[in-house]
Order: C-alpha cells, then sequence, then structure tokens
C-alpha cells in the first residue's frame, strides 16, 4: 500500500490549535471548569463537617429536653428498668417524635432504663458515660450497639439537683450522609449552570479576540510585533501614534529627534509633550489637510495624519530643513544668475559706450565714464562695509543690492545703521536678515519708485534689525497670521512652499530670548522689527600701552 499523500497542512495536529481564537477560548473553558470544580469541592469540604456539627447539636438538644422532664429522673430512682416501664414509654415517645435514632436514658452506674431494642434494657451501655455522669454534656461521633451515630450526652438531675444518671441520644450517621448525598446533584446544578455561563462568556470574550486579532495565530503577531519594532525605529520618518483621547501612545526614534523629545512624552498630550503651536495643532487634529507644513525649533518638517479604526490616530513627519535651505539657495541662486545676466548686458552696453568714445577720441569723457561706473560699485561696497563690520552680514547686503538693482529695487542702507564685528551668532542673523529682505524685494517688486532700506544697529549687547519697503504693508489682522507656518498670500513656487521664512524669523529670535513684529513704515509699506538680546559679545578692555622706560642717555642727560 502507498503512503498517503496527504499534506503536512491538512494531517491532524496534536496538541493546540494556533489560532488566537481556539486557544483562547480553550484556555477560558478550562479555567472555567477548573474553577468551577474548586468551588464545588471547596463547598463539600465544609459541608460534611458542617452537617456532622448539625446532628451532633440536633442530638444534644434532644437529650437536654429529655432530661428536662422531671418525671423521667424519679422514676429512674423510684422503678426498676423494664421493657414496658414509665422510662422506657417517654424515652420512646420522644424518639419517634423526634425521629432519632435511639434515646438511651440511664442510672448513675450506666444500666439502660430504655432502649429500641428492648433486650437491652437493663443492660450496661456499651460506650463510657463517665464524663456525662460527671456534670459535662458531651457530642461526638461514635460506633455502639445500633453502628455508627452523632451523639449528645447529658446528666440526668433530680429535683434536688443531683445527677441520678445520663441522657444518650443518638442521630443515624446514614441520615446526614443521605443529607449529603441529596445536596450533591444540586450542588452540581448550580457548578453545571455556573461553566455553561462562563462557557458562554468565554466563547463571547473569544469572537471578540477573533475579530480583533483577525484570526492570527500567536507566532504571527510576535512577528508582526518584531516587524512594527523594527520598522518604527528604521525607518527615516518619524512617526506619532495616538489613542483616542489624543495622548500620546508611541514615539519612535526619528520622531523624538524631530520633534527634540523623549519618552516622557508619552502618556501626555500634544500640547503638553510641546506646547502650544501649529506643530501640537496638527497631531492633534485641530489642523487638517496632507502635507502640512510646521516648524520645530530649527526643523521644518512636513506632517500628515491618519485616523485609525479605534479612534487613535497615527502622525508622520519628515524633515524637510535641507529641502528648504536648498530652495532658498536656488532661489538665491537664481536671483544672482539674472543679477550677472542683467551685468553682463549692461556690461556690454558699457563697453560699447566706451568703444565709441574710444573711436571718437573722446578720452576725457571715457575716462571720467570709466571712474564712475568704477567708483558706483566701490562706493556701494565701501557704504556697506563702513557701517556693518560683520563680513557675512556685509556679504549678503551687497549680493542683495545687486539683485534688487536687476529687479528694479531700490535697497538702501540707513543712516543709522551701526553694527560692530561682536555678534555671537552670525549665521542666526544673516537667516533672519536674508529672509526679511527677500520678503521685501517680493513686496515691492513691480511697483513705481520701489524701494527697501534697511537698518541694523547695536544697543548695548542688543542688537536691532529692521527692513521697510515702499510696498502694500502688511493689514492689522494679517500682522500675526504672516509668522504662522504655511501661511502666505503669495503663488509657491514650483520646488518649495511658501510661508516658511518668517515662521523662522520668530522662531529664531524667540529662541534668542528676542522678538519679531511687523508694523507699518512712514511710507505706509510694512516695517519688520526683530529684536535680539545679548546678541553681540561684551567688547573687550582697551589695552593701555605701557610707558617706555628712559634710556641710559636720557638718564645721564638729567
Amino acid at each position: 500500500m502507498g503512503m498517503s499523500r496527504t499534506s503536512p497542512a491538512r494531517r491532524l495536529r496534536l496538541g493546540l490549535p494556533r489560532r488566537v481564537f481556539s486557544q483562547v477560548l480553550l484556555m477560558q473553558l478550562a479555567i472555567a471548569a477548573g474553577v468551577a470544580v474548586l468551588a464545588t469541592g471547596l463547598f463539600l469540604a465544609p459541608l460534611s463537617d458542617q452537617l456532622d456539627d448539625q446532628a451532633m447539636r440536633r442530638a444534644l438538644a434532644i437529650a437536654q429536653t429529655t432530661a428536662a422532664e422531671p418525671r423521667i429522673a424519679e422514676e429512674v430512682k423510684n422503678t426498676p428498668p423494664t421493657a414496658d416501664g414509665p422510662v422506657q414509654r417517654a424515652a420512646e415517645r420522644i424518639r419517634e417524635t423526634t425521629r432519632a435514632e435511639y434515646v438511651v436514658v440511664m442510672d448513675w452506674r450506666g444500666v439502660r432504663w430504655s432502649h429500641p431494642t428492648p433486650d437491652q434494657v437493663g443492660r450496661t451501655v456499651s460506650t463510657d458515660p463517665g464524663q456525662a455522669l460527671a456534670g459535662k454534656e458531651v457530642m461526638e461521633i461514635d460506633s455502639g450497639t445500633l453502628g455508627r451515630s452523632a451523639r449528645g450526652k447529658v446528666p440526668l438531675r433530680d429535683s434536688d439537683g443531683d445527677i441520678v444518671g445520663a441522657v444518650s441520644v443518638g442521630i443515624a450517621y446514614d441520615s446526614v450522609r443521605a443529607r449529603l448525598i441529596h445536596a450533591i446533584p444540586g450542588l452540581f446544578a448550580y457548578a453545571g449552570g455556573a461553566l455553561a455561563v462562563g462557557a458562554l462568556a468565554a466563547w463571547l470574550i473569544s469572537r471578540r479576540v477573533h475579530r480583533q486579532t483577525r484570526d492570527l495565530a500567536f507566532s504571527d503577531i510576535s512577528g508582526l510585533l518584531a516587524e512594527r519594532e523594527a520598522m518604527l525605529h528604521g525607518i527615516r520618518e518619524g512617526v506619532v501614534a495616538l489613542d483616542r483621547t489624543g495622548r500620546v501612545r508611541l514615539l519612535n526614534d526619528e520622531a523624538q529627534r524631530l520633534l527634540g523629545i523623549g519618552d516622557e512624552a508619552v502618556g501626555r498630550s500634544p500640547d503638553e509633550a510641546l506646547g502650544e503651536g501649529r506643530t501640537a495643532d496638527v497631531l492633534a487634529g485641530r489642523v487638517t489637510g496632507t502635507d502640512l507644513l510646521t516648524v520645530r525649533g530649527q526643523r521644518v518638517l512636513v506632517a500628515n495624519r491618519m485616523p485609525t479604526d479605534d479612534g487613535g490616530a497615527v502622525a508622520t513627519l519628515r524633515d524637510r530643513t535641507e529641502l528648504e535651505q536648498l530652495g532658498r539657495e536656488l532661489d538665491s541662486t537664481q536671483g544672482l544668475i539674472d543679477a550677472l545676466r542683467a551685468q553682463d548686458h549692461e556690461h556690454a552696453n558699457r563697453m560699447h559706450t566706451l568703444l565709441g568714445l574710444l573711436e571718437l577720441e573722446m578720452y576725457d569723457d571715457a575716462v571720467d565714464f570709466v571712474g564712475e561706473v568704477v567708483g558706483d560699485h566701490r562706493a556701494t561696497a565701501e557704504q556697506v562695509t563702513e557701517k556693518i563690520q560683520d563680513p557675512l552680514l556685509a556679504a549678503l547686503l551687497v549680493g542683495k543690492a545687486t539683485v534688487a538693482a536687476e529687479r528694479g529695487v531700490a535697497l538702501w542702507v540707513s543712516d543709522r545703521t551701526r553694527l560692530p564685528d561682536r555678534l555671537v551668532d552670525p549665521g542666526g542673523l544673516v537667516t533672519i536678515l536674508g529672509n526679511l529682505v527677500d520678503n521685501a524685494l517680493d513686496a515691492v517688486a513691480g511697483t513705481p519708485h520701489a524701494r527697501v532700506e534697511v537698518e541694523l544697529r547695536a544697543e548695548g549687547r542688543t542688537a536691532v534689525l529692521r527692513v521697510r519697503d515702499t510696498g502694500p504693508g502688511v493689514p492689522v489682522e494679517h500682522r500675526e497670521l504672516v509668522f504662522t507656518e504655511g501661511w502666505s498670500t503669495k503663488k509657491p513656487p514650483a520646488h518649495r512652499n511658501r510661508g516658511i521664512g518668517l515662521s523662522l524669523v520668530r522662531r529664531l529670535a524667540e529662541r534668542q530670548g528676542g522678538s519679531a513684529r511687523v508694523g507699518e513704515a512712514g511710507g505706509g509699506g510694512a516695517e519688520f522689527t526683530v529684536v535680539l538680546p545679548d546678541a553681540l559679545a561684551e567688547p573687550e578692555p582697551a589695552l593701555t600701552a605701557p610707558q617706555a622706560q628712559p634710556s641710559a642717555t636720557e638718564e645721564e642727560s638729567r
């Protein structure tokens, strides 16, 4: 006979099933069954003792009631023990009424005066009645002539209180056992009902687990968790997961780096973890859209937020700082290219003019023309470097002046400008000034008599920067919005987005404890003012030249 070709996947598997639903159901059923069995056992164990105690107390109570009859004690003292005597009749009447197994009355010697078997009357009892005859009440489970029984023994006293005998009452132990056995089916019924309810609850819980785990195996879930951890910590995008209450429940390494926060943010809302601002608004979902721009510190971030089925959300963050810098450099490069193209055109015109003057033999005019052209460029550079001693800022303004001239805008440096070469962070001030000048040039381009004025001055260690233009200005209701990330009235270029420059200006100013605001210039345009406390280093103390020591010849002449 050939081997079976049944595939391994269809063969009978031994052991636990692989699916989470089945494993959870089996485990919960086992737990419910175990709890039912344990509860039943814990109930049955003390039940037997309780039934024994109840039987002994019942026997003791019957014995106490019998001993309380005064006639029985008198008849024990005055009559002989006979099978048809008054004590036998009274004891049998009590036994039949109480359904006890026996009611035995004995004298102080242990001789029976009553017994369910008349032949035993007049004989000595089979168990020691010493404690009862000594005045003690006794409860016990013991065996006698009638078998095992629950017993109660009390002393029998006459009218004077003297002990004249004892009363022993027995409850058949078989009846106690019968009560226990009779209680077991009901107990099992209750346990079965509880087990059925537990099984139903286990099935409902397992169905919920089945829906939430999508019928995956534990090994699949473990693999997914491992892959998730590797993916979250390996990708170069920041991932922030929020629960249904809007609190952070997960941050990967890149998100912590981009946002400048750590694991302490988990369990807190974006406002608590980041502070109020656009970044917190984007993560919390108060700002909607795709590829939302936001600024965190010096980083330009692009955020996207996706809701999840459980009411939470997952936000992804991408770092666009370098891309924005490249975009700005591209804008500057394009401006420089346009300026160089214009200068080339202007240079060609000047060369043609100079050639014409030379051909006309107007040599003096040619010399004056060359001197005037060279002097204009030299005057502009000297004017800037005389007022602004920091080389980076001076070079920036000289370059911006060339670009402004190409765009038909006059870029002026205010006469009040005085900035020594003591800047703590010249790169930051270059970024602020470059953004403000670019915005001013965009605002006045194409307008008649376009002009941009730059003022830089030092007030102690504080640097004050003002950029004025003759453009349309900024309406009062927009003077705070212009500093918001992503807000702009201009059409964005193809390679980058608008609404970042002024936001960076304010962030850089606030990082140094300063401020950035916009108002109205004297001519009706906009005036941007940036104040940077402690932007300049302390001036170095002036060195006093040491006095020259007199020479030997001078000493001799004295």
